[in-house]
């Protein structure tokens, strides 16, 4: 950047968080939000360690693999972003202790972790987070897309109806 620009973006650095197992439209949708909202966005991943307690846990993709699919849809939409991806331990990863994070992006599912995320910062001396909440995808049924409806075979990564045969 040139001095004298200004960028359209809102914050500074914005974060976003999640398991991102069978990478789909919520996902697409989450990190369009984070990038068009901040200059630099930090992605946290599950760790496989972490994801071990989630619905299907056994269905959750590898780590190295969803991570993957992460890198390739923001390499492909984002080419010259500023970003990066990390692993979570637990679900407040680095928002938690990094003074430079300015927002969070977050769904209704996880609204309440960022909320406890801004309580822990306000007791460590930090400036609470932006919390921009974004709307959940839905699927052809009106129910939210989700990597849970994904992993059992309800649902496409697109959110369509899944046609078995017999």
């Amino acid at each position: 950047m040139s001095v004298g620009t200004k960028t359209s973006k809102k914050y500074k650095v914005v974060a976003v968080g999640g398991t991102f197992d069978h990478f789909h439209k919520g996902h697409e949708y989450l990190l369009m939000k984070a990038f068009s909202m901040g200059e630099k966005v930090l992605v946290g991943i599950t760790s496989d360690k972490f994801c071990g307690s989630k619905p299907f846990s056994n269905m959750i993709q590898p780590f190295a693999l969803r991570k993957q699919a992460v890198v390739d849809f923001i390499r492909e939409r984002f080419k010259n972003a500023d970003y990066k991806v990390m692993v979570l331990e637990d679900k407040y990863g680095p928002a938690v202790y990094e003074k430079n994070i300015d927002a969070i992006v977050v769904t209704e599912q996880t609204f309440k972790t960022a909320m406890e995320i801004n309580q822990i910062r306000i007791n460590r001396g930090l400036q609470p987070l932006e919390i921009i909440l974004i709307d959940m995808i839905l699927a052809y049924d009106g129910e939210p897309i989700s990597s849970t409806r994904v992993r059992c075979g309800e649902i496409t990564a697109n959110g369509e109806h899944v046609n078995i045969k017999k």
